[in-house]
């Protein structure tokens, strides 16, 4: 018998659980540095500089992966809830696929600074 954590519809629903965590820990961190912008002009200025280096550069990258990821596989659960399906199955499946590829194509993006 296959194991249903050994599903992409299992995978989908793990990706977007985890992207979600990940998100809600960064967010205090975010929160403190724009706190930080308003309050000290010159400690903003040395977080700034240490923003370039290219471990925080990296870091930012798989913020974005997390935030596309979160946003195709939200998508797709709310597509599976809201709209008329013949079959979910098919929808469960086809559009874990396209969330994963255009996920790797905005974190690729964003990585050679196209944008």
């Amino acid at each position: 018998m296959k194991s249903p954590r050994n599903h992409r519809a299992y995978w989908a629903f793990l990706g977007h659980r985890l992207s979600g965590l990940a998100l809600g820990l960064f967010l205090p961190a975010h929160f403190y540095v724009l706190g930080m912008a308003l309050q000290d002009r010159s400690r903003m200025d040395a977080f700034l500089r240490f923003a370039e280096l290219g471990a925080v550069k990296f870091g930012e990258w798989g913020l974005v992966l997390l935030l596309s990821i979160h946003l195709c596989f939200g998508m797709r659960l709310l597509a599976l809830e809201l709209l008329p399906w013949s079959s979910t199955r098919d929808a469960r499946v086809s559009w874990i696929q396209w969330g994963a590829v255009f996920s790797l194509a905005v974190g690729l993006v964003f990585a050679l600074g196209v944008i």
